[in-house]
């Protein structure tokens, strides 16, 4: 557990959504943690992507607009990207909502 409650919250969220799009099989051999890669440890398809962010527009609207979010990226950010960022980018783009009190 980090010392920021809201990210916390995020991680656990992002991680109930993998577990739905790649399968709780995968998942029970390694926990989603901030350092696992959407490559090379959860091994995302670029279709798990896309429905990754049908879930982030569902769950958060749109404050978090995670096809802009990769759009902004090279490929090999990409393809290095890590649950951490996406956590902070979330975090990032919902604070002000944390701090409000609302969800």
């Amino acid at each position: 557990m980090s010392a920021d409650p809201h990210a916390d919250r995020i991680l656990a969220e992002v991680a109930e959504m993998l577990a739905e799009i790649v399968g709780e099989e995968l998942l029970i051999a390694a926990e989603i943690t901030p350092e696992s890669g959407f490559d090379d440890d959860l091994a995302l398809e670029s279709i798990e992507f896309v429905a990754l962010a049908g879930r982030l527009q569902e769950r958060y609207g749109d404050r978090v607009d995670f096809i802009a979010f990769l759009a902004d990226l090279e490929i090999e950010e990409i393809m290095a990207m890590t649950v951490g960022r996406l956590v902070e980018y979330i975090a990032a783009h919902t604070r002000a909502e944390a701090v409000g009190g609302a969800r």
